[in-house]
């Protein structure tokens, strides 16, 4: 069984935050683009900068090699 900090514990809920804070500021405005903006910005913050550099990579790679994919960042509203 894995045991974590305090800090640990703080850090991953700080982030559960941001997340739900930017979907109810942001995900109720109207146009695909924004919301797909609110997506990517929720993502960077649950899965931390280095993280969601990596996934990125891997997501526009897919399964037929680079650039399969692009992903797409959104409009911020």
């Amino acid at each position: 069984m894995m045991t974590y900090t305090e800090e640990e514990i703080e850090a991953e809920s700080n982030k559960i935050d941001k997340a739900v804070e930017i979907i109810s500021d942001y995900g109720g405005i109207d146009g695909g683009h924004h919301k797909q903006w609110v997506l990517d910005q929720v993502l960077k913050t649950l899965m931390g900068a280095s993280v969601y550099q990596k996934w990125l990579v891997a997501y526009n790679n897919g399964e037929d090699g680079p650039d399969t994919y692009e992903w797409d960042h959104g409009i911020a509203p």
